[in-house]
């Protein structure tokens, strides 16, 4: 998909705001030790790290030949 390609400015603001609140919850959620809620904050903030690295990754993908 060429959107990604053409909405840059856009990437960067989606890939800066995933990062930073990732990071937020992982650090929130490290600071609960002992409690089930803390894990799962940790759990969250790893998916939108992914998310984040997905956002990066997705204009240097080959389109799909059929």
């Amino acid at each position: 998909m060429q959107f990604w390609k053409e909405h840059t400015a856009l990437r960067m603001v989606l890939m800066l705001l995933t990062f930073v609140l990732g990071l937020f919850l992982l650090i929130y959620g490290w600071r609960q030790t002992g409690q089930m809620g803390g894990l799962l904050l940790m759990l969250a903030g790893l998916a939108l790290l992914l998310g984040t690295l997905a956002l990066y990754n997705k204009p240097f993908e080959d389109p799909k030949k059929r």
